[in-house]
């Protein structure tokens, strides 16, 4: 006998909250923005390069990278006049440096680093402004020339620097 009140109850219970569950509306994206609902527009402003070393085709990738990454993982739509939310910024390093030796003193991997000083202005609420330098780095075998791994390197790099920038500009933490 107490087993079916308990199992009548355990029922009622199951459906009370299936029933206040389905009522609720939950707004989860995967990247884990959260962006005003004031905010519609995006630009991203041409990223140069300023590196004493320069990549040429890196200030495009960046910037590109930049674009797409703001498009596939937000709702906001990217103009070529200032957005409500403006991204400018510059290349400051772009380097390589031996790192792990061998025996007899040969590196045996190599640091390629990147560094980019990233400027964000909201123009819906300027205290929201900032100005970050944000870097990444890959390791590569030495015994590679750099020009045969940059591309791929490179890719991984405007990866890494690119979600760091969407977090800072669009992740609450």
């Amino acid at each position: 006998m107490a087993w079916k009140i308990c199992k009548k109850t355990l029922m009622i219970c199951m459906l009370a909250v299936a029933s206040i569950v389905s009522s609720c509306t939950v707004s989860i994206t995967m990247s884990g923005a959260s962006i005003p609902e004031n905010l519609n527009t995006f630009s991203v402003q041409y990223i140069n390069n300023r590196a004493p070393l320069i990549n040429p085709s890196l200030s495009t990738t960046l910037t590109e990278g930049l674009k797409d990454r703001i498009q596939n993982e937000s709702r906001l739509q990217l103009v070529n006049e200032q957005g409500d939310i403006d991204f400018s910024g510059e290349i400051n390093v772009y380097n390589t440096k031996p790192m792990a030796m061998k025996a007899d003193a040969v590196s045996a991997q190599t640091r390629l680093t990147v560094g980019v000083k990233i400027r964000c202005r909201n123009s819906k609420d300027p205290r929201k402004d900032w100005e970050q330098t944000f870097s990444a780095y890959q390791d590569y075998d030495s015994e590679n020339n750099l020009a045969d791994v940059e591309d791929e390197l490179v890719e991984k790099l405007v990866e890494e620097l690119t979600e760091n920038i969407f977090n800072k500009a669009f992740a609450d933490w």
